[in-house]
Formats: C-alpha cells, sequence, structure tokens
C-alpha cells in the first residue's frame, strides 16, 4: 500500500528501506535476471530461510506467502502465530484485513461504471460531490492516481486523536472528508503525484451516487462476485469472519502494541476497510493486474503508471507498478497485505502479515517481498520505501 497515517493501504516514501543482513546464499539470485525462478524444493528452501529471518528481524508474529507462475510450480507458506495469546499458527485460510488493497477494488467499480458510461474520468469531481476544495478542478483520474493536491484525512492530528482514542467508533465518509477539508489543499490538481486516503473516500462516494448502492453492496454485486472471490467482503462494520487472525499495531493512544483485530475499519472505508483470504487474494492479483472485469480500453488507461517520484515506481488509477511487480499493497493497524503480479511471467506473489508495524522505518511487507523477489525474480526486486503516518 502506499501509505499514510493509521493505514489503511500503501506505504509510498522517499526514504531507502534497509535492507536486511540476508546472508549470500539467501540473497543468491534462483533464476536468472529478468525471469522467474522454478518454484523447486530448493528454492523453496532457500524462500524459508529467507522469510524466516525477515519474521525475526522485524519482529512479525505471523505470515503467509503465496508465490506462483505457470510452469514454474507453486509455493504456500504459513509461518508464526495467528494468536500471540493462544499460540494458534497462521495458516492460509485465514481472513486478514487488507487494508490498502481495498483501493484496488473501489477504483475498479469505478472504472467498470467509467465502461457503462455512467461517468467520465475527466469528469471533475463537483458534479458529484459538493464542497471539494478545487472540486471544479480536480478529476475522478486525478483522484483515483493520487495526484489530486487535497489534504490526507489520516494525517490530521485530531483524526489520529480520535481514531486511537476510540478504536471501537464509527466513521462517516463525511466526517473523514471533513478531516481534510478544514486544511488548505497541498498543491493543484495534477502537479504532483502524493498517496492520499482522501481521494478514494470521494471515489466511494462517486460509485454510490451514480451506481445506485452503498458501496459494499455495489462492490460486492459488480466486483467481488463477478471475479469469483469467495472470502472477500467489505465490511459495515467491525465484523471479521472467523477464522481470522488477531493484528498488532502500535498505532495506539499509548503508543504500546495492542490487539487490533476488532477495531472498526470504517475510518477507512474505500480506501482500506476490506477483508479477504489468501486463496482470493492470489485470483485477484491476476484480475486486477490482466483486466477481466474491464473494457481493454479502461485496463489500458489504468496501467498508464507515470512516476511516482520513487525510483523505479509508478502510480496508475489505484493500482501501482514496481519495479515491474503491477498491484497494490495495504497497511491497517494490525495487518499488512501485499498483492501483485509480474506479467511477463505471469506470476502472482501475495503475502498477508498480522502486524503493521515498522521495522527501521520499513513497512514488513516491503521487506518481505524484496526477500522474496530477490531469489525468484532478481530482474524484477520488489522495493518500495513508506512514508510514515496512519495508514491504509
Amino acid at each position: 500500500m502506499l501509505a499514510v497515517p493509521v493505514s489503511a493501504g500503501a506505504a509510498f516514501s522517499v526514504e531507502a528501506p534497509v535492507v536486511s543482513a540476508h546472508s549470500a546464499a539467501v540473497l543468491a539470485p534462483a533464476a536468472t535476471n529478468g525471469d522467474f525462478a522454478e518454484l523447486t524444493p530448493e528454492v523453496a528452501g532457500r524462500l524459508d530461510t529467507a522469510i524466516r529471518r525477515v519474521m525475526s528481524e522485524a519482529g512479525v508474529p505471523g505470515v503467509t506467502v503465496s508465490l506462483s507462475a505457470p510452469g514454474k510450480g507453486s509455493y504456500v507458506r504459513s509461518f508464526g502465530v495467528a494468536d500471540k495469546d493462544t499460540g494458534a499458527p497462521m495458516n492460509p485460510d485465514l481472513y486478514m484485513r487488507v487494508g490498502s488493497v481495498t483501493k484496488t477494488f473501489t477504483v475498479t467499480a469505478l472504472l467498470e461504471l467509467v465502461d457503462q458510461g455512467r461517468v467520465g474520468l475527466d469528469d471533475t469531481i463537483d458534479q458529484y460531490v459538493n464542497g471539494v476544495p478545487n472540486g471544479d478542478e480536480i478529476t475522478l483520474r486525478q483522484l483515483a492516481g493520487m495526484r489530486s493536491g487535497l489534504f490526507n484525512y489520516s494525517a490530521d492530528d485530531d483524526f489520529f486523536k480520535a481514531l486511537t482514542s476510540d478504536p471501537d467508533r464509527p466513521f462517516t465518509p463525511q466526517q473523514l472528508l471533513d478531516y481534510s477539508f478544514k486544511h488548505p489543499v497541498n498543491f493543484q490538481p495534477g502537479a504532483e503525484f502524493e498517496y492520499c486516503n482522501t481521494n478514494l473516500i470521494l471515489l466511494g462516494l462517486v460509485v454510490e451516487k451514480e451506481g445506485g448502492l452503498p458501496l459494499d453492496e455495489y462492490i460486492q454485486r459488480n466486483v467481488i462476485d463477478p471475479a469469483g472471490l469467495r472470502h472477500t467482503l467489505f465490511p459495515v462494520g467491525a465484523e471479521f469472519p472467523r477464522p481470522h487472525a488477531h493484528g498488532y499495531t502500535n498505532q495506539t493512544a499509548s503508543g504500546k502494541v495492542e490487539d487490533s483485530t476488532d477495531w472498526d475499519p470504517s475510518w477507512a472505508w474505500a480506501a482500506g476497510a476490506m477483508i479477504s483470504q489468501l486463496g482470493d487474494l492470489q485470483r485477484w492479483a491476476r484480475i486486477l493486474a490482466t483486466g477481466t472485469l474491464l473494457t481493454p480500453e479502461t485496463q489500458a488507461q489504468r496501467l498508464i503508471t507515470p512516476p511516482s517520484g520513487i525510483p523505479g515506481t509508478g502510480y496508475g488509477l489505484g493500482i501501482f507498478d514496481v519495479q515491474g511487480w503491477i498491484g497494490h499493497n495495504g497497511s491497517l493497524p494490525g495487518y499488512e497485505s501485499l498483492v501483485v503480479y509480474l506479467p511477463e511471467a505471469r506470476a502472482t506473489m501475495v503475502v498477508v502479515l498480522n502486524t503493521d508495524i515498522l521495522h527501521d522505518g520499513v513497512e514488513p511487507s516491503t521487506l518481505f517481498g524484496q526477500a522474496i523477489t530477490e531469489i525468484v525474480s532478481p530482474g524484477h526486486v520488489y522495493n518500495l520505501p513508506v512514508t510514515p503516518s496512519p495508514k491504509t
């Protein structure tokens, strides 16, 4: 996820991540430059070692990793615990909060409306939502591409205090926008890239208005169901299907680590509230990157990924390209996810874990992604620096 405070999603930033002290044996690529490794038992053993090392260094309670590519086999492993109190192990069938991977569903819903001719990417947001600063200039394209200039509500001090003082409280979309709109804009529309959850709240409202349904229902009927995802949902409150992993965060009022499993994710809504399971995320990574639910023309628009300002990365319409890996990451207090696809190898990588606590200023999902891809895709090493703040 490109991240922002109190995560709901991703972690984009300008600081170079700290590289874990992997041994030369672990770091040695298992594939030729630009290729994707065959997932042999030997490679699986090296992946096991690299993943365990990141877990130990970053203090991650539990993680599940999935890799696959046609003709290369598959790798699905869980490590550590899903519940620190009971010691219950992580496993691939657990439901997880996925943070900003939600953005890929919200923007897909928007793009379906584009395909239906009900909205236009170059429509301005004031045609759908009143009271937006620069609303007569900011387009839906700029909102989806993180180039609106609006202030990120999850970076607002009053919002952070409200959330951490009562993590069980529900938030409405308008309340979230109010935290943003009391601030001046950061730049003029289109002038820069800046990851911002406010953008997705506005797009969620557009989908509701033009789709004629609450956002959770619209996404269920028009994205989740057509994609064949049977273990994915957009919660309207703190509901969390079982079995699920417990999440652990230090984004708390005291700064101490707490169990955030049952926090109400409505504060992240269209930017980061969704829940899924490994098998669905494997399927979604491919659908998202290949555009199964969209027309080829609209998918082509989505995959235009102008530079984000971070070397080797670009951001399109609710989707990123990090060294050739297409998809999104996510971070919500207690949980992180990485759901990406490498087109040239038709390879899928999914990582889900039950903490969002940074390690030396780096998202643990990035550390896992980097350690894994150094082995399986040395020509495409996933490396995404982070911007601290409540994320999604």
